[in-house]
């Protein structure tokens, strides 16, 4: 038997930071997400912002029914996400969902368990990125069916967009979307531009649309909003990070309060 190993006590405890990090952002997504996460990873997270996921709930495919089953889970979900400590930013990440559950329905189910924190959709941070560019005439690229894009299309057209063309790809696994390769996500979008339109935007964040922004701008002379890229540039902004990136896009080279 080998001798006891003295274990010593120190004698004071720890001094304490305030914070691990000085910023705290809350993702709630779909358990079947394979892209958010990856995408605020490379475009968000740092030293000074930590990102938190909380997963929820769900069962494709992807239609306005089975999407607004999630909303009685957004409350639970974004109070697992450091219970009882407070958040900078809490974003929703699906933006289909976002239309049909509504983006002031999303806030006030968050604010049940994070009170007070401000809430971003992909839907809102998109309008708020495209009006961003002045933009007023769009066009819009998703993965979905007909079903699920009708609702998105009503969404822009009441905020008053004239949207000159609106592509969709007929899927309806976002697993499928989350598959779809870049390459193939710009060469629908080069398609899925008009010509007069002032802007794209490319919904869904299960797309890895965000990867390929840039180029799709360089291509087309147009800026482009995308799901990821906005919540992400809507969260860096809300977290008081200004930093000019247009490595990810025009987007992310603008102040969030221009426009």
């Amino acid at each position: 038997m080998t001798a006891a190993i003295e274990i010593i006590a120190a004698d004071r405890r720890p001094r304490l930071d305030d914070r691990p990090l000085e910023k705290r952002i809350g993702l709630v997504i779909l358990a079947t997400d394979h892209t958010s996460e990856v995408d605020f990873r490379r475009m968000v997270a740092s030293d000074r912002i930590g990102v938190y996921v909380s997963r929820i709930h769900y069962a494709n495919p992807v239609t306005p029914e089975n999407l607004r089953k999630m909303q009685p889970s957004l409350t639970e979900g974004a109070g697992l996400i450091l219970p009882d400590e407070t958040l900078d930013v809490v974003m929703y990440s699906c933006t289909s969902a976002s239309v049909v559950i509504g983006d002031r329905s999303i806030e006030t189910a968050i604010h049940l368990s994070k009170p007070g924190v401000p809430v971003v959709t992909p839907t809102a941070a998109a309008v708020k990125g495209l009006q961003t560019f002045g933009a007023r005439r769009i066009s819009v690229l998703t993965p979905y069916t007909i079903e699920t894009s009708r609702p998105m299309a009503d969404y822009f057209a009441d905020l008053g967009f004239m949207i000159d063309r609106f592509t969709c790809l007929g899927l309806s696994d976002d697993r499928e979307m989350a598959r779809i390769a870049p390459d193939e996500i710009a060469a629908f979008a080069r398609e899925a531009l008009a010509p007069q339109s002032d802007a794209l935007f490319i919904s869904c964040t299960a797309l890895r649309a965000a990867q390929v922004a840039a180029r799709i701008e360089a291509e087309t002379g147009k800026p482009v909003v995308t799901s990821n890229l906005a919540t992400a540039w809507a969260c860096l902004r809300l977290c008081g990070d200004d930093r000019a990136r247009p490595e990810f896009g025009q987007l992310m080279a603008r102040p969030y309060g221009e426009g």
